[in-house]
Formats: structure tokens, sequence, C-alpha cells
């Protein structure tokens, strides 16, 4: 299998959920950006259903970029592709010349067409290379870090990224392991997962096989794609105008709850300590939650598609009360529930 653009096919999910939060405006020009372009398919949808928006597409896939090209050539007026990471949507926003925008979309993760590549070394499923950069023009790898990273450094990666209870025990054995052999390919590492802690971990916080929660865990180390999120999610709110969207599908709980946080704090009516008669914080919200519970994928996407199956889209709305007073009473809503 090779990463001929032309030869993948790819489903975007929760397509008509994420046109209608992210894009609810049918015409008048609006300026998009898709931080996590892939291939194509969410912003496809958006350029149809507005005529007049623009999209600044980023990706730091450049073979998804390649397929984006191809999969937007119909609006290419109207689509500039650039090879970045998300994290610095704000710094190519300023490239050309958008210091205000009025929405902001990002499909985090890894990609089916990515995952079904053996060539990526992304899944445990195919034969290939401990790679799984998103961005091949980095140089961390998975195999230099199950090949160089301490004990305990692999430990605190599965624990904290993979969710996986017997995360010393993994990280000991992979040590241990390398003293002998070079971990080289996918199944090495697939091999000592499932010989240290089987298939499945009964204990583990997730139902996933182990070997997918180790390899999520590397994954997420490899791209750094929680710090990316992080920082991504504080350069939209500088971007988005006031009314402005900011759209946000995720594949797993570390990033949900993330992004969860995120928009409970910039929704929140007053930061003061809880037992404050009188609020003196002088915060305003920062975003109005439209999403009070993520949206996912219903049965008819599912049958069709059923890696949406994890997916959780959460969407909120740019907006700045203006404060009526320096000091006002608080209220005992802090931003609702989602």
């Amino acid at each position: 299998m090779t990463d001929n653009a032309s030869s993948w096919t790819h489903i975007p999910v929760l397509a008509s959920e994420t046109v209608a939060y992210a894009m609810p405006w049918e015409s008048g020009e609006r300026l998009v950006i898709d931080g996590t372009v892939g291939f194509g398919g969410h912003s496809s949808l958006i350029l149809q259903k507005n005529p007049d928006a623009r999209i600044l597409g980023l990706d730091r896939d450049d073979c998804a970029l390649a397929a984006a090209s191809e999969k937007l050539a119909f609006a290419s007026d109207r689509v500039r592709l650039v090879h970045s990471n998300f994290s610095n949507l704000a710094e190519q926003a300023e490239k050309v010349g958008w210091h205000k925008v009025d929405s902001i979309l990002l499909d985090i993760g890894v990609s089916s067409p990515q995952i079904d590549n053996p060539e990526r070394g992304f899944s445990f499923r195919f034969k290939g290379p401990l790679d799984m950069r998103m961005d091949r023009t980095g140089t961390l790898t998975a195999q230099t870090v199950l090949q160089t990273y301490s004990e305990r450094d692999l430990t605190r990666i599965f624990r904290e990224y993979g969710e996986i209870r017997e995360a010393a025990r993994l990280a000991r054995a992979i040590c241990a392991a390398r003293e002998k052999k070079v971990f080289e390919t996918v199944q090495d590492f697939a091999d000592i997962c499932e010989k240290i802690l089987g298939h499945s971990d009964r204990r583990s916080k997730s139902s996933l096989p182990v070997p997918t929660l180790a390899f999520q865990a590397v994954r997420i180390e490899v791209n750094q794609e929680l710090e990316e999120l992080k920082t991504a999610l504080e350069s939209a709110l500088r971007l988005l105008k006031k009314g402005g969207r900011l759209t946000v599908i995720c594949f797993h709980s570390l990033e949900d709850r993330i992004v969860k946080h995120f928009f409970l704090e910039m929704a929140a009516k007053c930061k003061c300590p809880p037992g404050y008669p009188v609020c003196v914080c002088n915060w305003t919200p920062k975003l109005n939650i439209l999403t009070k519970k993520p949206v996912t994928a219903s049965e008819e996407e599912l049958s069709t598609n059923p890696r949406a199956a994890c997916a959780k889209l959460r969407s909120a709305e740019r907006t700045e009360f203006e404060i009526e007073s320096n000091i006002h009473h608080k209220t005992t809503n802090q931003g609702g529930r989602i």
C-alpha cells in the first residue's frame, strides 16, 4: 500500500452535524480555519454549503494535504492549504492576513487512511515500521520512544496516555526486551503487549484491546497530541470573532476531557473562589457552549462507518458580555454542565 493520495477514500465523521455547527451561515464571506483538514471531507462540505466561504486548511501530514488539494479543487480559489501543525493556526492565519475568523474546526486524532497504511506504523493489525509520525519531517518516531525512553518515562506514557493500569509492568518488560533485541516493527511492540498483559486488560478503564491502548499512548507521545490541542484551543479563542464558532471532534477520552474543561472554563460566569458574596474577579465569559453534551454518531452513520463510534463533537460560540459594573453579584450558574 502506498501513500498515493488519489488511492484513498475517506468518510468524514459526523459530517452533517459538523457542517451545521461550524458553518451556520449559508451566504456571506466567512473565513474558516480547518486546523486538521485531513483529506478535505469536512472542508468540502463547508465550501459547498456557503459559496462565499474561504478556508485556510492546515495539516502536518503531507499525504493528507495532497488528497485535500484534489478534493477541494472545485473551490481552489477559496482554499489555501498549508503544511503545519494545528497548534500553529494563529501564526498561519497571520501569514495570510486573517486577524479574526468566523469559524475554526479541529478534527483531532489519526485518520482511517493513516491507520490503514502499514508504512505509517499506526496499527498493530499490519506489518510495518515503528513510525507513527503524523508529520514525517519530524525526528521522533515510535521506535525512538520504545528504544531510548527510560522505564519511568515509558510508565508515565502508558499510564497517562493509554490509561493502562499495568503500565509499570509493560514499561519494565520493554526495557528488558530491548537489551536483547531492537524494536523495529509494529509486531515487535504488539507481541510484547500481548505477552505481558494479554489481549485485554480487565482492570483498564477502557474496553479497547491492550495493544490499541499502548499504540495510542506512544502515538500521542510521538506527535505531542495533547499539548498541541491545548495550544490550538487557546489560539482559536483569540482568533475568533464575536459570534464565531469553535468546533472540535475528538476520538478518545483524553482529548475530549481537555476540550470539555476548556469550554467550561471559558464559559464560566465567575472565577472567584467559592463562598465569595460578590464577584470581584471582573471575568466575563468568552464562550457560549452550544453542545450541552457531546454530539455522537447516529445509528445510520454507524452502520456505514463503524469507526465513527468513538467520535464526540463539541461546539461553542465566541462571546463576551459587557461588564455592567466592576463589582456584581455572583450567580450560581458557573457555565452549565456538558
